[in-house]
């Protein structure tokens, strides 16, 4: 198991302030009402004494979590906000070329967001879709414990990464950032991507969720929706999909999710 550097150090580090910044500068996010409670640059990761006492509030973090405003981010953060899990959200700016600085190589060594560090056990883990089954075992909330269920939900899960995730991330590349470039490309990736929308609407036809109950099925698959107006989809064409799609958007989980670990605008909606 890859262990996060300083861990004994570390371990020490419990205490997070609700304020605007923090007297080293780094970001925090001011919402008493959200399982988050700030944000730093990856400049700013954790480090001994790098914390502010609460005169009022006083939270135990459990989870760190190193995201960007992408769906495979929003999917973490999205989640801890279901699970009620206390979580610090540092931001890592993939514009910036953030990801490939040897302190995040250190927890994730793919260089991609999202990854996570468990202050309870100083676990680090990469991957969106093993950081959801981890978070899910360890607070027992949005993945059964055995039998049909849970590998229903893994199923769907398995779903989303493998086909979702990468070939609406193509359409994107295509069609919205490089549109022109390859007809090609953006002719196959378009309709890939619709067949998956016609995939996911006639599951949805019989199911509320994905895998009957909400679970991180769900919450993996929803951010790569968010971006239909990206992928130049009319939810309209899929009726079951839509109806989904504003149901979880309207989850305060999801609101407040949506928005680490910056701000960029409200949740879409048809």
């Amino acid at each position: 198991m890859r262990r996060f550097p300083g861990a004994a150090q570390h371990e020490a580090e419990r205490s997070v302030a609700l304020q605007t910044r923090d007297r080293y500068g780094n970001k925090v996010w001011d919402d008493p009402g959200s399982a988050v409670h700030r944000f730093a640059s990856l400049h700013a990761a954790p480090r001994p004494g790098n914390k502010v006492d609460l005169t009022q509030h006083r939270t135990k973090t459990v989870i760190d979590l190193y995201t960007w405003t992408t769906p495979n981010g929003r999917k973490i953060s999205i989640a801890l906000e279901e699970m009620g899990l206390p979580y610090t959200a540092h931001a890592v700016d993939i514009g910036k070329d953030e990801q490939f600085k040897p302190e995040f190589l250190k927890i994730s060594p793919n260089n991609r967001i999202p990854a996570i560090v468990d202050r309870d056990n100083n676990l680090s883990l990469m991957e969106s879709g093993a950081i959801l089954i981890y978070l899910a075992d360890k607070t027992g909330k949005l993945l059964p414990k055995s039998g049909e269920e849970r590998y229903r939900t893994i199923e769907w899960l398995m779903w989303q990464m493998g086909g979702p995730g990468p070939m609406f991330g193509q359409v994107h590349h295509f069609v919205k950032y490089n549109k022109g470039k390859s007809a090609y490309a953006e002719e196959r990736y378009l309709k890939e991507a619709h067949r998956l929308y016609g995939v996911l609407n006639k599951r949805l036809a019989e199911h509320e969720y994905v895998a009957d109950a909400y679970s991180i099925a769900d919450i993996a698959i929803w951010p790569w929706v968010s971006r239909y107006e990206w992928q130049t989809v009319d939810l309209n064409q899929y009726p079951n999909v839509k109806r989904w799609y504003t149901a979880i958007a309207k989850r305060p989980a999801t609101q407040k999710g949506y928005k680490v670990p910056k701000d960029v605008g409200e949740v879409p909606m048809p």
